[in-house]
């Protein structure tokens, strides 16, 4: 904390009771984490999210503490541990039990900002997921009132779309409101994922993976490695209203969505690095296009696989082609991932090492003033650009994500220093921004990309 320090209090405990309990396998969302999560070391919180909800109005410590263990025993996946077992890996769902729950003072903080601080301090540990639910929480008190809960929750129990119906039914709840039943939990999206149907949908998916990892290079750069910084995988951001107003604004003009127009400007940027004429890209669906699990708690994320064909035209020619493909990676976005590992090594090598995540669940950037799309070559002195982290390992040479700012676009990008120096994730960054600020004004050929975007010496002269 930089202002005064927390005062610590005696915790206190929550009771929670669901209407059922039991065994069932993991769903594909959750083996797809936990398939990661056997690769990390014991104790690491990589799929830890650190959250905070508000606590609006004057509710007492009661009715805040009553809504919590509302919320868990309403959603299955906030009162399961995860097994390994013989027959594979499980999710256990307790029918009752209870939480305990830290309560601290903000002892003259802001209490928004002593919450985010616990929450970070929360999260900062990894969870025990076959001992430990996949929550922690702390309720943030000041001028004797709850004000705050502060929460790290597992990704193997949510992902950013679970994160806002918590949000949504919190309020509802401290405002005395009484929520219907959820309709449908992880244990009956395992139950569909294990039916024929879901057999289906499952080899649909792999039918198109297929035919694409056969198309994918074995390699994603032509250079060998050069000397990595220590850590190795460097992640860096930006902040860009002019990025969000160029992208609203190329959206609403070629009829398609700010992701679309966000994540081609990522392929076609990389690809001119690489001097690729395809773009290939893992890019992680939300899978909540299924009408059953657009209410439902629990983590659906996979992996898709973004193919992008780039044989000449202009930005905008791919822009188009990039939402059609878009479209095709949503399709095929849903499938068991262990045959899908098996797939991958059935067809052989392809370097699927370059990622996208478009992590908002509002679909634009609702509060970025309007005016700002009028012109917004005039934003780009605002931009800023900043260093996130280090990591010593991480699956991914290149990982494009956004952030859930909405007045602003904030881009991210994790680099292997090996391929990329941090120089170059830079200039990767600065050229979405230049691209598509350029794209509003006037048709950019492909051809001239790396040329407009400053990426033509972008790489030392030994990766070249």
């Amino acid at each position: 904390m930089t202002g005064p320090p927390l005062t610590r209090l005696r915790p206190v405990p929550v009771e929670f009771s669901g209407d059922r309990g039991g065994e069932a396998p993991l769903t594909w969302g959750q083996r797809s984490i936990w398939r990661i999560t056997r690769w990390l070391e014991d104790g690491d919180p990589y799929f830890n999210t650190p959250w905070v909800l508000p606590v609006p109005g004057r509710p007492d410590l009661g009715t805040v503490l009553r809504a919590l263990g509302t919320l868990i025993g309403r959603h299955e996946s906030l009162r399961t541990t995860c097994h390994q077992t013989p027959e594979g890996p499980v999710q256990r769902i307790a029918s009752g039990g209870r939480l305990t729950v830290g309560m601290v003072d903000a002892a003259g903080a802001p209490p928004r900002q002593a919450a985010a601080e616990l929450a970070a301090e929360l999260a900062a540990e990894g969870f025990d997921y076959a001992a430990e639910l996949p929550l922690r929480c702390a309720v943030v008190m000041a001028d004797g009132r709850p004000r705050a809960l502060a929460m790290a929750l597992s990704h193997l129990a949510v992902d950013a779309w679970a994160l806002d119906l918590l949000a949504a039914e919190w309020r509802r709840l401290l405002a005395g409101e009484e929520l219907p039943p959820p309709a449908w939990q992880p244990m009956d999206q395992a139950a569909f994922e294990g039916s024929d149907k879901g057999a289906e949908r499952a080899e649909r998916a792999l039918r198109h993976w297929r035919s694409a990892l056969e198309r994918a290079p074995g390699t994603l750069f032509d250079h060998p490695p050069g000397t990595p910084e220590d850590p190795r995988f460097v992640r860096v951001g930006m902040e860009s209203a002019a990025v969000a107003a160029a992208a609203r604004v190329l959206a609403e003009r070629w009829s398609i969505s700010t992701t679309s127009v966000l994540l081609t400007a990522s392929a076609v940027l990389l690809a001119a690095l690489t001097g690729r004429g395809t773009a290939v890209m893992q890019f992680i669906v939300g899978n909540r296009h299924d009408v059953r699990l657009r209410d439902m708690v629990g983590t659906a994320v996979q992996d898709g696989l973004f193919v992008l064909d780039l044989p000449g035209g202009t930005f905008a020619d791919a822009a188009r082609a990039g939402h059609r493909q878009a479209l095709v990676t949503y399709r095929h976005a849903h499938y068991e991932p262990y045959a899908m590992m098996a797939l991958r090594e059935e067809v052989g090598p392809a370097d699927l090492s370059a990622y996208f995540n478009d992590v908002r669940t509002v679909p634009d950037w609702p509060n970025l003033p309007a005016q700002a799309t009028l012109d917004p070559a005039a934003l780009t002195g605002r931009t800023r650009t900043f260093f996130v982290g280090a990591w010593a390992e991480v699956d991914a040479k290149v990982f494009f994500a956004t952030g859930p700012a909405t007045h602003t676009c904030r881009l991210h990008l994790l680099t292997d220093t090996a391929y990329l120096p941090r120089a170059t994730t830079y200039a990767l960054l600065r050229g979405v921004e230049t691209l598509l600020v350029r794209c509003v004004t006037e048709e950019v050929p492909l051809g001239r990309v790396a040329e407009i975007c400053g990426l033509t010496d972008a790489l030392p002269e030994e990766m070249r």
